[in-house]
């Protein structure tokens, strides 16, 4: 296959010289309790959601979940998208021309679409995964490895302030595994096989060594690597993810922190299959040809201080380059269309953090500030597939330049935990079409308000209710549709919830109830070449969502025993143009988890299945399935899987089959390779773990 022309500019870091300028100032703290009820500790280290009263997601005003690496590796998952799916509200639709590759990251929130994952801010440590947050906020390229992870924290609601733009769908934030402490080297080495019931398999690779020095220096080594193919024909893939970690204490108050990252990806991607070719085989591939890859290196950089008892600031710093190419056959097999992209990103962001007594209130007023600089350019040429020649490379070339402000003050009065909060974006974006000599611009802005109030009813029990705005804005793609007649505008959503949350030593529990208007979408207007984009898109979404775990009693008969489970209703309608009143596309209404976990000595066993109800490929809310796939009702499936393992001392060895019964179940890919898309068949898996 002829390899691209248009690569990524080298790795540099000069252009984060000004930003590592700017870290002079400090961080981590500890503070004071109230009388009545107790207060968090300003401590920020290692909470990506910053000081004070957030630190606690048992008292957090908002729907939140985190779940810890044990809990990743009980579920058995082979990749993240295996885990979100667990979560009450989070869906995975994997319906894009990366579906069921390792690239691309696909997840819905509360009905709002999961292609690429476009509505929801997406964050590694608490710095934006996509490859311009603002310009291209879909990961069609996600550079983040389950195995590098050390927990997934997914705030659905009451987080809009801090972090966006795109939060709407909430705030995912993947945290990498943490250095560890104590004396001496730790690490562990993990390999695991995976068997797809069609003769496909893959193998997963993971490493890990870090260690403190007695003057405080913490470095860690993080690995993860995957090479094989998925349960389709022809889908190999690839991958490399590297981070080099590092901590630094300057004094008993203040440290350095830091990561340079490395990924890079290959994956062959199968397409889409009428519904002849699927019934004939499901895991054919009739796209040989088609292929995503990227590579990205970044680097982060964090300065943190506590100033005193009462005080803290922290300054964070950023750069990274990513590339990232797709080619893709068309439906004749006469032309292949390259899409070769690259970007750089470089955000610099700095918050501080005060508390003090007034009025008989104790308040932790935080003032930040983000600055995001994005530049890359977009590049098209067609292939033609008998000779082999390339046609006439068009380039698009972007740049955005956006502040966020944000102020919020997280008041404790007895046992309430009332925050109000406002954020402030200023956005502009240029695109320059190279071949026509063509320039769109658009400037944004927009004041973004926000309540979160949380009542401790009980040591174990906290009532919220929160009400958050938040915008997309707009993209680098649709900046050619600018014109004085059609001016378009950021997307603009307002959420509402209410909840409660439990939390004990046995049981954790939880329940919230939301609401989410989102106007003013920008959507492509169909049927007009080139591609066009209008404000017209209005959809409203309602929902509750549950879940509850529960450990028995170690003195107990079922000692050793936990259960669990999750259920969410979601009615996700639209409420514009001729569709008004259906159902969004790619989304099931209901989706439920149940599970059983059993530990006697050194054994675990685990058994779950996860269901979703049927769902619509379009606006229309077509049932009758076209002849070439594209187009129809998705049928619900569940999924059963189970696992079990053994630990001795210094490694563990786990077994297990995920989907047990062998459900054929498919989702349905609706862009220029449309049609069925098998999801996993039965698959077995060996996995050994070695710590030290």
């Amino acid at each position: 296959m002829p390899q691209l022309s248009l690569h990524v500019a080298p790795f540099k870091l000069t252009a984060l010289a000004a930003a590592v300028s700017l870290l002079t100032a400090p961080l981590a703290l500890h503070a004071q309790q109230t009388d009545d009820a107790p207060m968090e500790t300003i401590q920020v280290s290692g909470s990506w959601l910053g000081s004070g009263l957030q630190n606690s997601v048992k008292n957090f005003a908002g729907a939140r979940t985190v779940v810890s690496k044990e809990d990743i590796d009980d579920t058995g998952a082979a990749n993240i998208g295996d885990v979100l799916r667990r979560i009450p509200g989070v869906q995975s639709t994997d319906n894009s021309g990366t579906a069921g590759s390792a690239i691309s990251l696909n997840i819905g929130i509360r009905g709002l679409t999961g292609r690429y994952s476009p509505r929801s801010t997406v964050l590694l440590d608490g710095i934006p995964l996509a490859v311009a947050p603002y310009g291209q906020p879909q990961l069609s390229f996600a550079p983040v490895s389950l195995n590098n992870i050390e927990s997934i924290d997914v705030v659905r609601g009451g987080g809009a302030v801090r972090y966006g733009p795109q939060n709407v769908g909430g705030i995912i934030n993947f945290r990498s595994r943490a250095i560890p402490d104590g004396d001496g080297i730790h690490g562990d080495a993990n390999v695991r096989y995976n068997s797809f019931g069609e003769g496909r398999s893959n193998r997963q690779y993971s490493a890990f060594v870090g260690g403190t020095a007695s003057n405080g220096l913490g470095v860690a080594l993080l690995y993860s690597g995957m090479e094989g193919s998925e349960w389709r024909q022809g889908s190999d893939e690839r991958v490399n993810d590297v981070a080099l970690k590092f901590r630094y204490p300057l004094n008993n108050h203040s440290e350095l922190y830091g990561k340079v990252s490395y990924y890079d990806v290959l994956s062959r991607t199968p397409g889409g299959l009428t519904v002849a070719q699927y019934k004939a085989d499901p895991f054919q591939n009739t796209r040989p040809t088609d292929f995503w890859s990227g590579d990205r290196h970044g680097v982060d950089v964090g300065y943190l201080n506590t100033l005193s008892a009462t005080q803290e600031v922290e300054i964070k710093a950023y750069y990274n380059e990513s590339f990232r190419q797709s080619a893709l056959i068309n439906n004749a097999k006469t032309q292949i269309t390259w899409q070769p992209r690259n970007y750089q990103v470089l955000g610099i962001e700095p918050r501080y953090t005060q508390r003090f007594n007034a009025g008989g209130m104790t308040h932790d007023v935080t003032v930040g500030y983000r600055f995001l600089r994005e530049r890359g350019d977009d590049n098209n040429y067609l292939q033609t597939v008998a000779t082999g020649l390339n046609g006439a490379t068009s380039t698009f070339v972007n740049s955005t330049d956006a502040h966020a402000a944000y102020i919020d003050d997280r008041i404790a009065l007895g046992q309430w935990r009332i925050t109000p909060g406002v954020r402030y974006e200023q956005i502009s974006s240029t695109r320059n079409d190279l071949a026509a000599k063509a320039s769109f611009d658009t400037d944004n802005t927009k004041a973004l308000p926000s309540l979160n109030v949380a009542y401790l009813l009980h040591p174990a029990l906290t009532v919220f209710a929160n009400y958050t705005t938040s915008f997309g804005p707009v993209q680098n793609t649709q900046l050619n549709s600018q014109t004085p007649a059609n001016p378009l505008k950021p997307e603009l959503a307002k959420t509402a919830e209410l909840g409660a949350r439990w939390k004990s030593g046995a049981v954790s529990a939880e329940a919230t109830v939301f609401k989410l208007k989102f106007d003013n979408q920008i959507v492509q207007v169909p049927g007009i070449t080139p591609a066009t984009f209008q404000n017209i898109g209005a959809t409203n979404h309602d929902g509750i969502e549950t879940a509850a775990d529960y450990t028995f009693d170690e003195a107990g008969p079922l000692a050793g025993l936990n259960v669990y489970a999750n259920y969410t209703y979601t009615k996700a309608i639209q409420e514009s143009g001729a569709t008004a009143g259906l159902d969004v596309p790619f989304y099931s209404r209901t989706t439920d988890t149940l599970g059983a976990r059993y530990r006697v000595g050194a054994w675990t066993a685990n058994l779950s299945t996860t269901h979703q109800t049927r769902q619509y490929s379009d606006t229309a809310n077509t049932v009758a399935e076209a002849a070439n796939g594209g187009v129809g009702q998705i049928p619900g499936f569940r999924l059963w899987n189970a696992n079990l393992s053994w630990k001795g001392r210094g490694y563990e060895v786990a077994a297990g089959v995920n989907n047990i019964a062998d459900k054929r179940y498919y989702t349905r890919n609706v862009d220029g390779n449309a049609g069925r898309m098998a999801g996993a068949p039965r698959t077995g898996y060996l996995q050994l773990r070695l710590t030290y």
